[in-house]
């Protein structure tokens, strides 16, 4: 029953199942809150008790080496579990509802482990003196932050996190069809999320090694993730998502797309 059905959903029993998974979708949830909350303190350096320059250190190589794994890890978890293919395997064994709010979880789970594992790599790259500068671009770090936020919830913020399959799920509702939008963000730019994330990476007032580093990485895994993503959304949408991808430009707002 790995699809959630049942010839009579209403019996005890099948609720109870229900009930389980959603409570297990807002696990997830607040697993990811949790996560992604402890995630700007330990980019920018604040309110956390590990930071992404502070913990022990380790010798240059080993911190290079630990680092890149946790970010590959990640990486290939979060690209790999998104693709269509991979879905269409995976729900043969993991019950539908649910399917996001595992990716969700299994998300959240790697990121701590890379911010509980990640080696600070101290090396100075620049550092902005200037108190008034620094609190500028700071703010611009937080602006990044909430920009990709913000636009989670232009599209779909709970069905993207998983919440909304596993309470329709519950209340015994058929999830609606794929439905191509562009609200606000999206009319200037396809990956506001990615876009904010950048920023919210590369706004430094100080920057060091292993914070260019995770910046770096991260980036580079952005711009594959995008080439992928852009792949699935042309299989599902086809001429509607050509359309908008010659109109509108990947990242950077108002620059014509290539």
């Amino acid at each position: 029953m790995s699809q959630f059905q049942s010839t009579n959903p209403g019996i005890p029993g099948f609720r109870i199942v229900k009930l389980i998974a959603f409570l297990y979708g807002i696990a997830a949830y607040i697993a990811f809150s949790f996560t992604i909350i402890y995630a700007i303190g330990f980019v920018m350096g604040v309110f956390v008790p590990k930071t992404i320059d502070t913990g022990a250190e380790s010798p240059d190589v080993e911190a290079l080496v630990v680092n890149l794994l946790l970010l590959s890890l990640f990486a290939v978890q979060h690209s790999v579990m998104a693709r269509r293919q991979f879905k269409a395997w995976w729900t043969k064994f993991v019950p539908r509802p649910i399917e996001r709010s595992t990716y969700v979880l299994f998300a959240s789970l790697l990121l701590l482990l890379l911010f509980w594992q990640w080696r600070p790599m101290p090396a100075v790259v620049w550092q902005i003196d200037n108190p008034d500068i620094a609190a500028i671009v700071a703010v611009i770090a937080l602006l990044g932050w909430g920009f990709a936020f913000t636009s989670t919830f232009l599209i779909n913020h709970f069905e993207l996190f998983g919440l909304q399959q596993v309470a329709n799920s519950l209340a015994d509702r058929a999830a609606s069809a794929p439905r191509f939008r562009t609200p606000l963000y999206y009319r200037f730019v396809r990956h506001p999320i990615y876009l904010g994330f950048i920023i919210a990476f590369w706004a430094a007032p100080s920057m060091t090694a292993g914070h260019l580093l995770f910046a770096a990485v991260s980036t580079a895994y952005i711009l594959l993730g995008i080439v992928l993503e852009e792949r699935d959304l042309v299989e599902q949408f086809g001429e509607e998502y050509r359309d908008y991808r010659q109109r509108v430009a990947m990242l950077i707002p108002w620059r014509k797309s290539a």
